[in-house]
């Protein structure tokens, strides 16, 4: 159903009769209408919510790509999913990466669905923020997080999500009341990290898989996404691997990491040679081994990530990367994007105010059940200064 900005311009109906054309009817910014592409031919940059989905078009944002310490221009690791029936998906939500979903102004009632590929910080740290982030922005229903067991049960995606609520449960209640109640909540669905390529969602003609990733510790995974014919495979952290080279047959876009080589990962951090090798090329994959699994792969399009792309470091991945692979390449950087048809994939930048706010909320967020506001205890409320009075309270309207 199509959902209107609250406040009712006349721009804001041109969208609407633009977006009825269409199953998704994002909800936009104020001020701004959303326009086809025409004839294949997309603008050199990517400006947020002017551009309306094909019904059988994928995009693919790049919240986050960097390393666990991140930059200001290579945050953690995160990858946003839309697609041209109106669903859109998170995959990982590193440290950092919220900031950048923010930057493009999404629909966030519909930002509903992450998957974890698994627990490190620098792919689930910005998890608090996105929880509560997207529910102060439009979401009024529960965000629900698909990812693996553990190697222990302390050690899987459930534990992790009940601890975090435990962790900032005096930020949920004090905001309940304020906020939809029902966007305070979260639907964990946690999988068995072994399982082989079995369906972890599968909704409104969308299909999700997962199968095991090697890294670190047990309950790693990677996931493909299948919709319409298109196919976007998402690697998470692993060491090269049989199950990705056998289930990522057949992929659109290929994502995996295609982390720092030895050497320059011993100048990043510090290191000595030895254990930049180790963490490189035992824990991650360096760059000739992502070369290698593309290249048995052979995705219509290669894309790496889990480096930060200086000038150096990007001409020693570039060179890795091309000593055992010579198909279509994209070395990630935060706030790309991809667009993807049967016919065509084209790769741009993403052009966004570093003030943004997102779109106003929805008629339906506005008019969602909320309990009551909370309120300091009256001991508390006793200490307020009786030199400052508040303006009355205007009446809801």
């Amino acid at each position: 159903m199509l959902k209107y900005v609250r406040t009712f311009t006349s721009t804001a109906f041109a969208v609407a009769s633009i977006c009825t054309q269409f199953a998704f009817a994002d909800n936009l910014p104020a001020g701004r209408a959303a326009v086809e592409i025409e004839n294949g031919e997309y603008p050199a940059s990517y400006f947020p919510n002017t551009e309306i989905l094909g019904k059988d078009e994928l995009r693919i944002s790049s919240l986050g790509t960097g390393m666990p310490n991140q930059t200001k221009a290579a945050v953690s690791i995160s990858f946003f999913v839309e697609l041209g029936n109106g669903d859109k998906f998170l995959f990982d939500i590193g440290s950092g990466a919220t900031g950048n979903l923010f930057s493009l102004r999404p629909d966030f009632s519909k930002i509903d669905k992450v998957f974890f590929s698994h627990l490190h910080v620098d792919h689930v740290g910005d998890f608090m923020g996105l929880h509560v982030g997207g529910w102060l922005s439009g979401r009024y229903t529960p965000l629900r997080v698909f990812g693996p067991s553990g190697g222990t049960e302390e050690l899987g995606t459930r534990s992790y999500v009940q601890g975090m609520q435990q962790a900032y449960a005096w930020d949920l209640q004090t905001r309940a009341g304020a906020l939809p109640d029902e966007g305070a909540k979260i639907e964990v669905t946690e999988f068995d990290y072994m399982q082989e390529n079995e369906v972890v969602y599968q909704e409104n003609g969308v299909t999700i898989r997962s199968w095991p990733a090697i890294h670190s510790l047990d309950g790693s995974v990677s996931y493909s996404l299948e919709w319409n014919g298109l196919k976007y495979v998402f690697g998470g952290d692993t060491y090269p691997n049989k199950w990705y080279v056998k289930y990522a047959v057949d992929a659109d876009i290929a994502s995996h990491e295609c982390f720092l080589p030895p050497k320059a990962l011993a100048e990043y951090f510090g290191w000595d040679l030895t254990q930049a090798t180790y963490v490189s090329t035992r824990i991650h994959s360096e760059p000739a081994a992502f070369g290698k699994v593309m290249s048995a792969v052979e995705p219509r399009m290669a894309l790496g990530y889990h480096s930060v792309l200086s000038p150096e470091n990007y001409q020693a991945i570039l060179e890795g990367v091309r000593s055992t692979y010579d198909g279509p390449l994209t070395l990630a950087r935060d706030l790309q994007v991809i667009n993807v048809t049967k016919d065509k994939i084209v790769v741009r930048e993403a052009s966004v105010d570093d003030y943004a706010l997102p779109p106003s909320v929805t008629m339906e967020y506005i008019n969602a059940p909320r309990s009551e506001e909370k309120s300091p205890s009256d001991k508390v409320n006793a200490g307020k200064w009786d030199g400052y009075t508040p303006p009355p309270m205007p009446e809801r309207k």
